[in-house]
């Protein structure tokens, strides 16, 4: 391997640029809302979940919207509310927890193949395997809708439900304009550091099922109504008063936080357009990711390296990158036993040539020019090595 590494002059960054950070204000309302919480004794499902319920409902435009401890738990509960018996199809690029969810609510995982251009479940390999499985679990992979339209089409010709992980999909859009939420039996976002709206950690399950909505607040309290006879195995699945605040207080501030981030994913592809052998996520006309994260396939023939060298390259100048998702789901030790009973080339391309680049919603923007500027050196460098890095 060519050896395109700088030998001699300092690192762009003198400290490590993170892939991502949680965007959080504090003020003087935080602090006296969190002490009134701690003196209160009320710690959890109290007034502030509540309260940040309503006020994501709302801003979501959908009926019910139910706070839980994370995704993960939300996923879980959605399946042991729904009780499915069979398999759950389930994109195989996707981050672990999806998989795990369903392997916790007693089903079995199918994999399916994604889009090439969206990267999010691709419908067509969904198709076949409709008549065999008792649902379909979807993701928004990196903010960008999948195609619900769709999938609940295919859904809805044999009675099955869409339960649809939208972990990364807090604020986008789907084509028809509608925010991410309400569509299928019920969508969970994840409110982890991570996320484009963080409560510390949590999720939020929305549906337009009032019966589910219900069903959920007691799964989320062991399956207890209040009278200690369980009617069902739910499981300890509640937020914290804290993180209801912090959901209510960053609620307030998200629609300025989503703006600068949809601008700085903007940045990064308008200088990055035309670099040979990178390719961007396809967002659908009329969609809007979150752009949870700001991901690229690197075509190594074309770009002069592998994804693997340029996130060596990266992080000898201090810039984090992650390979989102490598390895793919049924690549992953926990999933090999589970056949391939489908043709997932798509999948293993992308987790082969993902990379995704520093992004969070307070990212100064000469940050992005800057890490922009490095992966063009990086790639003209290579040209001029004659391409050979591997």
């Amino acid at each position: 391997m060519t050896d395109l590494s700088p030998t001699t002059r300092p690192r762009r960054f003198p400290e490590l640029v993170p892939m991502v950070r949680p965007t959080v204000e504090t003020d003087a309302e935080m602090e006296l809302a969190v002490k009134e919480i701690l003196q209160s004794g009320m710690l959890t499902n109290g007034r502030y979940v509540k309260e940040f319920e309503e006020a994501a409902a709302a801003y979501l435009g959908v009926d019910h919207a139910v706070a839980v401890s994370s995704c993960t738990t939300g996923l879980m509960l959605v399946f042991r509310c729904l009780d499915l018996t069979g398999d759950i199809v389930v994109p195989s690029f996707t981050f672990m927890a999806s998989g795990h969810a369903v392997g916790w609510a007693g089903n079995r995982v199918r994999f399916a193949d994604s889009d090439p251009r969206t990267w999010t479940l691709d419908p067509g390999a969904v198709a076949p395997l409709v008549p065999e499985v008792a649902g379909v679990l979807a993701v928004h992979t990196f903010g960008v809708p999948c195609d619900t339209v769709s999938l609940q089409e295919l859904c809805d010709s044999r009675g099955l439900p869409l339960i649809i992980d939208a972990a990364h999909g807090f604020g986008s859009r789907y084509p028809d304009g509608s925010m991410v939420g309400g569509k299928g039996v019920a969508e969970v976002f994840s409110l982890s550091p991570t996320k484009t709206l963080s409560t510390g950690e949590g999720g939020l399950i929305t549906t337009k099922d009032a019966a589910l909505a219900a069903r959920l607040r007691m799964a989320r309290e062991y399956g207890n109504p209040g009278d200690y006879d369980s009617r069902f195995t739910g499981l300890n699945g509640r937020m914290t008063e804290v993180s209801g605040f912090m959901g209510l207080h960053a609620l307030k501030r998200f629609s300025r936080w989503l703006d600068i981030r949809r601008s700085l994913a903007a940045r990064y592809r308008s200088c990055l357009d035309g670099v040979p052998g990178l390719e961007f996520q396809v967002v659908p006309e009329g969609a809007a990711s979150s752009y949870k994260d700001l991901g690229i396939r690197v075509d190594a023939a074309r770009f002069g390296m592998t994804r693997d060298v340029l996130a060596e390259r990266l992080g000898q100048e201090n810039v984090s990158s992650r390979k989102y998702f490598s390895p793919a789901l049924h690549q992953q030790t926990a999933y090999r036993h589970i056949p391939a009973a489908a043709d997932l080339s798509v999948t293993e391309e992308l987790a082969s040539s993902m990379i995704t680049l520093p992004l969070y919603s307070h990212m100064p923007a000469q940050v992005v020019d800057e890490i922009c500027d490095i992966v063009r050196e990086i790639h003209a460098t290579a040209q001029k090595a004659g391409g050979k890095a591997s």
